[in-house]
C-alpha cells in the first residue's frame, strides 16, 4: 500500500498503459509487419516500465526509510532485518505484477488494435480505454474528497478495475461496433510472454532491493541499467568465452541474468507455440534461483548496514 500510494507508481502505470496503446494507433507503413512491430514494442514498454518501476518503487521502500529513520522504528520492535527486508520485497513485487497487469491488458488490446497498411485506428476501442483511465481519476478524486480516502492509491485500483472492465466490453464488439465474438482478434500468445517479463522484473525488484541497501536511488538506477545491458547481451560477452573454457567468463555467465531467456517477443511471432507454459515453469525455476541468491547478498549487506 505504501508503493501503490507513490504518485510516480500513478503515473508510471498511467503513461506506460497510454503509451501502449498509443503504439497501436498510427500508421506504420512497415510493410505487413505492423502487427509485429506493436507486439514487440508493447512487451518493451511493459520491461522498461517495470525497471523504472523496480528501482523507483525499492529506493522509495527502503532507502529513504533507511534516511528519515523509520527503520530504526520498525526494527525496535521483534522484528529482524532479514524479515523486515523480505516482507519489503514482498510487497514491491506485489506491486510491480499490479503494474504488469495494467499494461498487460493494454498489449492485450494493442495486439488487437494493430493494423497494416490497408487498415485504420481502432477509434472505438481508443475511446473505451480513454474512457477507463478517466473514470479511474474521478473514482480516486470521488473517494479522496467524500471518503477522505488517499487518492493515488484509489487511482491505481480504480485502473486497475475499469481497464479490466473496458478490455471485457471492447471485445465484445469490432472496430466498427457492431457485435463479435468475444476476444476475437486479440493475441493470447502475449499472456506467457507477458509473464517472462513479469519474472525478469521480479529479478531487477532483487537486484534493486539489494543496492537501495547501501545506495540512493540514482546509483541505483545505474546499476540496475548496467545489468539490464549487460544480461541483454551476455551470450555475446561471456556465454561464448565460456563456451571456450575461460572461468572468468563462466563466473560472469552466471552472475549476469540472462533477459534473452525471459525474452521471447521473437517467438510469439514466429508461429511457434512450444514454449508455452512449460518453457514459462522452466523460467519460474530460473527466476526463483536468482532472486533467492540475490536476496542472500541483500540480507547480508542489510545485515551490516549502519542504521542510525
Amino acid at each position: 500500500m505504501e508503493l501503490v500510494r507513490q504518485p510516480v507508481f500513478l503515473l508510471l502505470m498511467t503513461l506506460s498503459g497510454a503509451f501502449t496503446i498509443f503504439l497501436a494507433t498510427p500508421y506504420y507503413f512497415a510493410f505487413g509487419d505492423e502487427p509485429k512491430l506493436v507486439k514487440n514494442s508493447t512487451l518493451a514498454v511493459m520491461l522498461l516500465a517495470g525497471l523504472l518501476g523496480a528501482v523507483l518503487s525499492a529506493s522509495a521502500s527502503l532507502a529513504r526509510e533507511i534516511h528519515v529513520g523509520t527503520v530504526l522504528a520498525v526494527l525496535s520492535k521483534p522484528v529482524g532485518r532479514a524479515q523486515f527486508l523480505l516482507a519489503k520485497y514482498t510487497g514491491l513485487i506485489a506491486a510491480l505484477t499490479l503494474l504488469t497487469f495494467v499494461n498487460l491488458i493494454a498489449s492485450l488490446l494493442a495486439s488487437r488494435m494493430a493494423f497494416d497498411a490497408y487498415g485504420s485506428t481502432d477509434l472505438f476501442a481508443l475511446g473505451v480505454f480513454a474512457a477507463g483511465i478517466v473514470l479511474a481519476y474521478l473514482i480516486g478524486g470521488f473517494s479522496n474528497f467524500f471518503l477522505r480516502r488517499p487518492f493515488v492509491s484509489d487511482a491505481v485500483f480504480g485502473l486497475v478495475l475499469m481497464l479490466s472492465l473496458a478490455f471485457v466490453v471492447i471485445n465484445f464488439f469490432t472496430k466498427e461496433v457492431k457485435p463479435q465474438e468475444w476476444a476475437s482478434g486479440v493475441d493470447w500468445r502475449m499472456v506467457p510472454a507477458a509473464v517472462l517479463v513479469l519474472f525478469a522484473l521480479w529479478i531487477l525488484a532483487g537486484l534493486a532491493l539489494a543496492c537501495s541497501t547501501r545506495l540512493d536511488i540514482i546509483p541505483t538506477l545505474v546499476i540496475c541499467s548496467c545489468f539490464f545491458v549487460m544480461g541483454m547481451m551476455s551470450d555475446y560477452l561471456f556465454g561464448r568465452p565460456a563456451q571456450a573454457g575461460h572461468w572468468w567468463a563462466a563466473v560472469l555467465y552466471a552472475i549476469t541474468p540472462n533477459w534473452q531467456l525471459l525474452w521471447l517477443a521473437d517467438a510469439v511471432e514466429s508461429g511457434r507455440s512450444t514454449f508455452h507454459w512449460g518453457y514459462v515453469a522452466k523460467a519460474l525455476g530460473y527466476a526463483l534461483a536468482y532472486v533467492g541468491a540475490v536476496l542472500a547478498v541483500a540480507v547480508a549487506l542489510f545485515e551490516e548496514r549502519e542504521l542510525s
